[in-house]
């Protein structure tokens, strides 16, 4: 079960309850004058009047920068349909660790790509697989100066690219890849994490990382459940950064987009109770209605994955001058904050953290 030492968090309604019913998402209509009495524009007239009404911030303490280190890289390369991001070098990614950390980022969340993979993914529990080697070097660099966080998933390192290990039938295995989670999460817990993702959505993950943590005493280690993470059609340039093997899609364990917030409900009421320490709503743009009602009732801090199509489109749009990029960049962000998401994971951390400051 979730130990309170590991957060401070804020306390929230029942999930159970709020799972069960439909949530209604906008307040009563407020009894206000009429024109000409109530003007709203009153407050809107000058940046100084809208900085002092303003009620949503995002700072760069709630921002978290995904980044990725491969292996055998001696430099950072480009990806190309994320740009303005790298799969790193081990030394450019220290290096760009610790611009953030100094921008007053407030975490980082590190994937590993591997030169081998195979069907168990292997190199997830590796001591010396990238991940784990990655994890060790910037837990030695940074100490306690940020959070740490690592990818507890085994599509990066599977040579089919799917989450978990996969059956005679060629589905993934839910229980046999329980097994495999827990053993990741003992080696991202010894190389020096301070919170794992576990992201696979498979049914008790959260579970099994607990009690492999727990039963090694790495009680202080938290974890971060992606729940829910549905099957987007937005996770292409992400697949593209970890150099996915992945033919076919995720659906047959990913949440649907066609199902009600009481589905996403059940999910995160399920890894809160399994000991989750946060949740997270994965992507960020297109489910800001789920995250509404997850930030409502979930009582863990929750937060929401900008991911890499969402980032990839608004670059894509910037670079043909078709809008303003730092505004864009700005007015998402801002959405996912007021939407409820307390830590927002988003490929502008660094970027965004500067502007802040």
């Amino acid at each position: 079960m979730t130990d309170p030492r590991r957060l401070r968090r804020r306390q929230r309604p029942n999930l159970a309850g709020a799972a069960g019913r439909n949530l209604a998402l906008v307040a009563p209509l407020p009894d206000l004058p009429p024109f000409p009495t109530f003007r709203p524009r009153r407050l809107r007239r000058t940046p100084a009047l809208r900085r002092l009404v303003s009620e949503v911030a995002v700072r760069p303490s709630d921002l978290v920068l995904p980044m990725f280190v491969r292996e055998g890289l001696d430099e950072a390369v480009p990806v190309a349909s994320m740009p303005g991001c790298f799969q790193h070098s081990m030394d450019s990614l220290v290096k760009a660790a610790v611009e953030a950390v100094e921008a007053g980022v407030g975490g980082l969340m590190i994937y590993g790509v591997p030169l081998s993979k195979d069907a168990r993914g292997s190199g997830g529990d590796d001591p010396d697989g990238i991940l784990n080697v990655a994890l060790r070097r910037l837990r030695d660099e940074l100490g306690d100066t940020t959070v740490l966080m690592s990818d507890l998933c085994l599509d990066e390192f599977t040579d089919h690219g799917h989450c978990g290990v996969l059956a005679a039938d060629g589905s993934v295995d839910n229980d046999a890849t329980l097994e495999r989670y827990a053993s990741m999460a003992l080696a991202q817990a010894e190389a020096g994490a301070h919170l794992l993702g576990a992201s696979g959505m498979m049914d008790g993950q959260v579970d099994a990382a607990r009690r492999a943590l727990d039963g090694a005493g790495y009680v202080d280690t938290g974890i971060l459940a992606y729940a829910p993470k549905y099957a987007s059609g937005f996770y292409g340039p992400f697949r593209e950064a970890v150099n996915s093997s992945l033919q076919g899609d995720r659906a047959a364990y990913q949440q649907d987009a066609s199902r009600s917030v009481a589905d996403a409900l059940a999910e995160v009421a399920m890894d809160v109770q399994e000991g989750a320490d946060l949740v997270m709503v994965k992507p960020a743009l297109p489910y800001l209605d789920i995250l509404r009602a997850v930030a409502d009732a979930s009582p863990v801090p929750v937060a929401a994955y900008q991911i890499s199509g969402e980032y990839a489109m608004v670059e894509a749009a910037a670079a043909n001058g078709w809008l303003n990029r730092e505004r864009a960049m700005l007015e998402t962000l801002t959405s996912i904050k007021r939407a409820g998401a307390s830590v927002i994971l988003t490929y502008w951390a660094t970027e965004v953290a500067n502007l802040l400051r």
